[in-house]
């Protein structure tokens, strides 16, 4: 993998109800890459991580969503957890700047329940990509192939479907980051 000092990697959360692992477990990936993660919010202050239901530990955002431009960016993560991009899919500044960030080019990897914001921003006909399983209907009716995969990688698209496949889905994220997109 090429040195990814000069990367930024945005990660795109709500206030409340991410899955820790999801959100913290790439973050360090990111970290130990070289790279530069960086916590985008609907709101300034901390957000909320948990542990399936359970209250995790709180992070503080580095910026908010409406001031966050695409172009700042090398790459998105979007963790999943059940409430986080419930409440993404319902924040205007979110859903455009996914938008907008698929249509960069630029590496997008969304996990588990992630991409129910996908699936708001528009961008999910005629890719193949996996989520948890109850999403798959979901996913379909927007026009995507869903398939049961530990990570899937379409374009500029990664997506993965549990924290069981974080590695798989680390993996992917980090090597299309060195690769300045989709491969």
């Amino acid at each position: 993998m090429s040195d990814l000092n000069q990367k930024k990697v945005a990660f795109l959360v709500a206030n409340e109800g991410i899955e820790r692992v999801e959100l913290t477990e790439p973050w360090a990936a990111v970290e130990q890459a070289g790279a530069t993660p960086e916590l985008l919010s609907v709101q300034t202050g901390e957000v909320q991580t948990f542990d399936h239901l359970d209250k995790a530990e709180k992070r503080k955002v580095d910026k908010a969503i409406k001031d966050a431009k695409v172009d700042d960016y090398d790459a998105l993560v979007l963790p999943g957890g059940v409430a986080n991009p419930d409440a993404l899919r319902t924040d205007e500044d979110a859903v455009a700047f996914v938008r907008d960030f698929l249509a960069s080019g630029k590496t997008v990897a969304a996990i588990c329940h992630a991409p129910w914001t996908l699936i708001e921003a528009d961008v999910v006909q005629g890719k193949t990509l996996t989520s948890w399983p109850s999403l798959q209907t979901d996913l379909r009716n927007a026009g995507a192939e869903w398939v049961d995969q530990e990570v899937v990688q379409d374009g500029n698209l990664i997506t993965s479907r549990k924290p069981d496949d974080i590695p798989a889905f680390n993996n992917a994220l980090l090597e299309s980051l060195s690769h300045g997109g989709a491969s």
